[in-house]
């Protein structure tokens, strides 16, 4: 049997003050059509993931509205999750290296855990790469199948789509974050985008008092009364941590005291992640204003919260993005972000609105200056930015998004 994750039931009521009336009415609706309806989601790690943050709070609200969800998490060794990292980064256009025996590592494990699903679902919903094999192995299911896939797929390798392709074509529906993300080979014939959302009552994004915030980065080893910015992200080498110390560094040298906190999160599914930790900790060494600090060291979703509002601009320098949902977690702070421009993270930063956009390590270092030096700016570009996520960015968005597909499988 798959591991099932314990979550609560979540009143729909309660985001009332963020979408309004009207909004929960529509989300009401949505969910007596859909009463009783059996939905399954299927994912690699109940932890350290955007997909697991994002399942904490959709399953609950899927409860509330009288949905029977659940949420369970597939198993593999580490042989397995080396094959899902590199089809991950293949997919986002990085090489592919997977010979023989990394396929046949993959096709077993996915048949190991197609067959220790157990339960009778109306829908199934199977999250990024990891999972997408298992429905080839149930053939005789009578719910609908969705791929859901969150990485830029925008320039896959081309071999990567290719082993991937006859899986993905055996679902009923596939749903990526953004347009351009759709293969052209996965022309399956009902494709749907949808962009992620955060959940202003989850402990990463709901209200915390000033002193919360100075007490926290006190105990993470940060002065709350020196300069701060801050990059939060899986180490990831598609977010570009590196450079981020790189960047940082830069505009020490014309802000003095500035300090710079990564806090990143360690998967289950992600070993490469483990190697570029280790290599950001030696970097870190000699430098006391440089702090790196992750989920295993005691950073959970309460300080990353803190450290949005308290930091006087956070960073996210991606290289590749499925949407960079730490923008609008951010923005929500009224925190300046200063971002690059990848996957989804234009679409929450428009022109004018929640920071600005760079591209290159001198941008980047010009766009943290700018938000150090001009506060009241830095203050009018975040409020807008907070807007702009309420009205587009919210899980509650999400949830209907997914409800209105369900609805049309039938």
């Amino acid at each position: 049997m798959l591991q099932v994750v314990d979550v609560e039931t979540q009143p729909i009521r309660a985001y009332e003050p963020f979408i309004g009336a009207e909004g929960v009415e529509e989300l009401v609706a949505l969910g007596r059509e859909l009463a009783g309806a059996r939905v399954l989601h299927l994912n690699a790690t109940a932890y350290g993931g955007g997909v697991s943050e994002l399942l904490r709070s959709m399953i609950p609200i899927y409860r509330g509205l009288g949905i029977e969800a659940e949420w369970q998490v597939i198993t593999g060794d580490e042989a397995f999750f080396e094959v899902t990292k590199c089809l991950h980064n293949a997919l986002q256009g990085g090489k592919f290296p997977l010979g023989d025996r990394g396929r046949a590592t993959y096709v077993e494990q996915s048949r190991r855990n197609a067959e220790a699903l157990e339960g009778e679902w109306d829908f199934l919903i199977v999250h990024d790469p990891q999972p997408v094999a298992m429905r080839h192995f149930r053939p005789g299911d009578g719910g609908r199948w969705i791929w859901r896939c969150h990485i830029d797929t925008s320039n896959p390798n081309s071999a990567a789509v290719e082993l991937l392709e006859p899986y993905v074509e055996e679902h009923d529906a596939i749903v990526f974050t953004l347009p351009q993300f759709a293969p052209e080979a996965w022309d399956n014939s009902v494709v749907r985008t949808m962009a992620p959302g955060i959940d202003p009552l989850s402990p990463k994004n709901m209200d915390l008092p000033p002193q919360v915030h100075d007490q926290i980065a006190l105990w993470l080893g940060v002065d709350p009364h020196r300069p701060l910015m801050t990059q939060v992200s899986r180490f990831d080498s598609w977010k570009d941590p590196m450079g981020v110390v790189d960047v940082f560094r830069v505009v020490r040298e014309e802000v003095p005291g500035l300090q710079l906190a990564l806090l990143g999160s360690m998967a289950l599914d992600d070993p490469e992640g483990w190697r570029l930790y280790d290599r950001i900790r030696e970097e870190a060494v000699g430098d006391r204003d440089l702090h790196v600090a992750t989920n295993i060291t005691g950073v959970s979703n309460i300080e990353v919260n803190a450290f949005q509002r308290l930091s006087d601009v956070v960073i996210q320098k991606s290289i590749r993005e499925g949407f960079g949902l730490v923008v609008s977690e951010t923005l929500w702070k009224e925190t300046p972000v200063v971002a690059g421009r990848a996957g989804g993270i234009p679409v929450q930063m428009p022109e004018g609105i929640g920071g600005v956009l760079a591209t290159t390590d001198e941008e980047y270092a010009e766009g943290v200056l700018r938000m150090l030096r001009e506060p009241e700016l830095a203050r009018d570009l975040a409020a807008k930015g907070r807007e702009h996520v309420r009205r587009h960015f919210l899980i509650t968005r999400l949830v209907a998004d997914e409800l209105r597909l369900l609805r049309d499988l039938g």
